[in-house]
């Protein structure tokens, strides 16, 4: 018998596909790749989205037709535009401008109100995304700061979803698991789950060169000095306030340019298009299969789609003109 249907967009979140990645080489291992650019917004972060609008709800920041502000590297808010628009809330989102426009006219597309900031700037920066997001949310009367950096939700969301679906997807039997951290909300998750039910699985980052959150996790310490990366999405200059870095086993630090042909490969050999964060993920992902002396499962995630890219990674000019080809 068929599964019913679905009664609303929102249903369809969560639940997303595990595949074996059988024509990459993994070394003695066996990678998987849990798809979350199945969700019905393109990307993991539509539990995400789903999680924080339904804690401000819960918690009564959020009145019904009220506005919501964040800052965004984009797929969170495409998260938050997909929920807030089934259930009729204003968004208002603030964005660096390194974000590729597929991204941006995807959220203009859902809805949300986009401002541009610069992405060249850190915290405390008057410019700086996040800055800016709190000072709108202080400005506009009525409004919430969905603040996903520092809300406990956004790291519920794969505590409560994405860890016990993989669990239950590799039968119980999982060695490794490799994520990137933006927010920090799905390795805290991750690690939040695998501490109670499966201590034995071991986290890994995947963290973009310039970003000092590999750094971080093995050492305790920021490094003095960080630069930008070009991968979107993952990597920080700064501990996020809800990320958990206390399982960590290794973390591997990635160059763009290995990330980028990394999408390339896993849409050649795979026939899966995603985006630049999942080129970094599995760039980690097969340096640390490689890397073992005997058999391990391990998963990595396709965050999300490629299809916000192809102006970029999937643009064999652009891929020149950057030196990566």
């Amino acid at each position: 018998m068929s599964n019913p249907a679905h009664g609303n967009v929102l249903e369809m979140i969560g639940n997303t596909p595990l595949m074996a990645a059988r024509r990459l080489d993994a070394g003695p291992c066996q990678l998987f790749l849990k798809l979350e650019n199945q969700n019905p917004g393109g990307s993991i972060k539509d539990r995400v989205g789903l999680y924080l609008i339904e804690a401000a709800e819960r918690a009564g920041s959020l009145k019904p037709g009220g506005t919501l502000i964040e800052a965004t590297a984009g797929n969170t808010g495409l998260g938050l535009a997909l929920v807030a628009a089934q259930k009729g809330y204003r968004l208002l989102l603030v964005i660096p401008d390194k974000m590729s426009q597929e991204k941006i006219f995807h959220l203009k597309a859902m809805g949300a109100e986009v401002m541009m900031t610069r992405s060249d700037v850190s915290k405390g920066h008057p410019e700086y995304y996040r800055d800016v997001a709190e000072r709108l949310a202080r400005e506009i009367p009525g409004s919430c700061f969905v603040n996903q950096f520092g809300n406990p939700a956004n790291a519920l969301a794969h505590e409560e979803t994405t860890a016990p679906e993989i669990w239950e997807q590799m039968g119980h039997e999982l060695h490794a698991v490799v994520c990137g951290a933006g927010t920090g909300g799905t390795l805290a998750g991750l690690t939040h789950f695998f501490a109670r039910v499966a201590p034995h699985v071991q986290l890994v980052l995947a963290d973009p060169v310039g970003s000092g959150l590999a750094s971080f996790a093995t050492t305790g310490k920021l490094p003095a000095k960080m630069t930008s990366w070009m991968v979107e999405g993952i990597g920080g200059d700064s501990v996020p306030p809800v990320a958990d870095f206390s399982r960590v086993g290794s973390a591997y630090s990635i160059p763009d340019a290995e990330a980028f042909r990394a999408c390339r490969e896993l849409l050649a050999r795979e026939g899966i298009i995603a985006g630049t964060s999942t080129g970094t993920l599995l760039a980690a992902a097969l340096r640390y299969c490689r890397e073992q002396q005997r058999p391990r499962r391990v998963v990595t995630f396709v965050c999300d789609s490629g299809n916000k890219y192809l102006s970029k990674v999937y643009n064999d000019y652009w891929m020149l003109d950057q030196g990566f080809l």
